[in-house]
């Protein structure tokens, strides 16, 4: 079972981008290879879309940090 991450996780610095990546791959692949239940469809589909919304809140987040690490003159 992968690790839940939520907002508390990435605050407490649990988050793994790469390992999101990876779960997000695999969610892919079972929809693909058409190995999810209907059942399981939404659950997967919910996951997916909670993974993205991290993933992409990680990347803001760096960004701003990189910014003000580098910033333009």
């Amino acid at each position: 079972q992968p690790y839940f991450y939520t907002k508390r996780a990435m605050k407490k610095g649990q988050f793994s981008y790469e390992a999101a990546q990876q779960e997000l791959q695999t969610i892919v692949q079972q929809l693909q290879e058409g190995s999810i239940s209907m059942d399981e469809l939404a659950e997967r589909a919910r996951r997916a879309a909670e993974l993205i919304r991290l993933c992409r809140e990680r990347l803001r987040d760096l960004e701003t940090e990189l910014d003000n690490l580098f910033p333009e003159d």
